[in-house]
Formats: C-alpha cells, structure tokens, sequence
C-alpha cells in the first residue's frame, strides 16, 4: 500500500514541477550574505602646548607639530597584546592610523572603543619634546566614537577619534 502512495505521490508533483521548474532550482538555495571589508581608523591630533597654560590641561595657543610619532596599542581582554603599530603626523600634526591587521577575538570586549589606546612616542621639536598627560597621553588616550565613517564602493571604514595629544616645552620661564 505505501508503494502506491509514493508513486501517485511522484507522478502527480511531476506536472506542477514542468510548469515552475525556476521556482523549484532555486527554493532551496540560501542566500549568501556579502562580505564587505571595514577598516577600523583611529584619528587625531599632537601639540605643542604653549607655556603659559602649563600645568594644565588647556590647549589654548597650542601648536600642531608635523613629523610626531603616536602608538596604537590594542590589547584583548584577557590583557594581551594583539595590536601594536607606531604613526606620524602630517604637516599638520595630525594623523590617520588605519590598523590593518586588527582583528577582535570578541565582539565587545575587544571591540577599538574598550580596547585601543593612543600613547605619545616622540617630538622632532627640540624646543617641544617634554611629554604631557593632556588626554592621558601617557597612560593612552582613550578613543570616542563620533560617528564618523567613509562609506565608498571601493573602501570602506570606521573612524574613532583619540582627544587631542600634547607635548610641552622643554623650557618654560618663571611667571
């Protein structure tokens, strides 16, 4: 009896599948989501604080120092390091750190937000080159999100911002 069932069953889908045969190629088939590479960019800038707000944190007077060096360094968190790469300003003292290479282990607790930081390295000014903890440029500057993206056919990113960096000059008169 179930040999019957099976070949009614067969003979009789048989017209329905000459009549719809696209719709059965493709009912089954899932689709395959796109993969689009996103980078991730850390953007900023470096001064020359000016001595009459030293001391402070106040960037007022302050000036931008082309050829500084910063470091990105991105840790896991299970405290490991799993990024580390040293940039240079532009003429304009800032810079633009694309981490090619940064990977996250897990989505949120390596994500740039919680586990990037932005250190000072090194000034080409000889008068400039004390470091400062303006934005915790020394312990590492943490990064914002300020919703800043390039979305192109061809690249597409994500840029977070570290505050702006700072360091002081080697001599300061007396006020």
């Amino acid at each position: 009896m179930e040999n019957k069932i099976q070949v009614i069953l067969i003979v009789s889908s048989l017209p329905l599948a000459l009549f719809f045969p696209v719709t059965f190629a493709y009912a089954h088939v899932p689709a395959k989501p796109m993969e689009t590479t996103v980078n991730v960019v850390i953007e900023g800038m470096v001064y020359c604080q000016s001595c009459d707000n030293y001391g402070s944190w106040s960037l007022s007077g302050a000036k931008p120092i082309p050829k500084a060096k910063v470091s990105v360094i991105c840790k896991t968190y299970k405290k490991r390091v799993n990024f580390y790469k040293p940039f240079e300003t532009n003429e304009y003292g800032y810079f633009y750190a694309e981490l090619q290479g940064f990977e996250m282990g897990h989505s949120y607790l390596d994500h740039p937000l919680h586990s990037c930081r932005v250190k000072l390295v090194s000034s080409p000014l000889e008068t400039c080159n004390v470091f400062s903890n303006i934005n915790n440029g020394l312990n590492g500057a943490k990064l914002r999100f300020e919703d800043k993206t390039i979305d192109r056919s061809d690249y597409k990113a994500v840029i977070y911002t570290a505050g702006p960096l700072a360091f002081r000059p080697t001599y300061c008169p007396p006020k």
